[in-house]
């Protein structure tokens, strides 16, 4: 039912459908005024939300800051949160990854340096119905590729959401007691609500950010004052991920 009502919830906090119902309620009234009002706010909707600046300072604020490798030391096991690939699209007999792949790309960088001697991968499906496979196996698949041996990879593959990583990777951890420090590697904007978890369960990774939605503050106009399309998903991210992170609090889990 938590699942059902978190997708739910995702809908529900679309800048795109409340312009739809705005507009469509302008369409619907019988009173003049009231449709320039209803107009009028899906006008300012737009703008605001359409404007990369505000959107950007918005998500500078949420997300972590980024952490330099020479800052991070070394630990035993990089525990890798999926989210980045997209299990529906057919033939299955390739990966696909959508944005956020860097949180792939950063673990196999830490790894390579030498600042995670292992990968705990946590993840199996967000989808609603059954995909074909899950996304823990898929990244493992790309990291076998790219040269990590298999005995360096842990899978957990239950988890459908940021409490469930958490709850899966503490059990399949106390099989391993050799591995005893961590680095949570996973979105930026994701990290305040995953870390909560995380120590909630009494975890305590170290945290690497990852895929970040913010870009560098700029003085170029572009920046202030062109309308950007992209600006009313990344809102969408940013609101979904505040949403979660309230009711995750509120419920205890993080």
């Amino acid at each position: 039912m938590f699942f059902l009502l978190s997708k739910l919830l995702d809908f529900a906090l679309l800048p795109a459908v409340w312009l739809v119902g705005l507009l469509l309620a302008a369409v619907l009234t019988r009173r003049e005024a009231r449709r320039r009002r209803l107009l009028l706010i899906a006008l300012g909707l737009l703008m605001l939300g359409t404007n990369n600046a505000l959107v950007n300072e918005a998500i500078l604020a949420w997300e972590l800051p980024p952490v330099r490798l020479r800052q991070l030391g070394r630990h035993d096991v990089g525990i890798l949160l999926t989210g980045v690939g997209d299990g529906h699209k057919s033939p299955h007999d390739r990966v696909y990854l959508a944005r956020g792949a860097d949180r792939l790309t950063h673990t196999l960088w830490l790894y390579r340096a030498g600042r995670i001697r292992r990968i705990l991968i946590s993840g199996g499906s967000g989808a609603v119905l059954s995909v074909e496979h899950s996304e823990a196996r898929d990244l493992r698949t790309l990291l076998r590729l790219a040269g990590v041996p298999a005995q360096h990879i842990l899978l957990e593959e239950r988890s459908r959401n940021t409490r469930e990583n958490a709850l899966y990777t503490k059990e399949l951890l106390a099989r391993h007691p050799e591995l005893r420090s961590a680095v949570l590697i996973t979105s930026a904007f994701h990290q305040r609500r995953a870390l909560g978890c995380f120590r909630r369960v009494g975890l305590q990774p170290t945290p690497f950010p990852a895929d970040f939605r913010s870009s560098d503050r700029s003085w170029a106009p572009d920046y202030w004052l062109l309308p950007d399309a992209d600006a009313l998903s990344r809102w969408s991210l940013l609101l979904h991920e505040i949403s979660g992170y309230m009711v995750y609090k509120l419920l205890g889990y993080c």
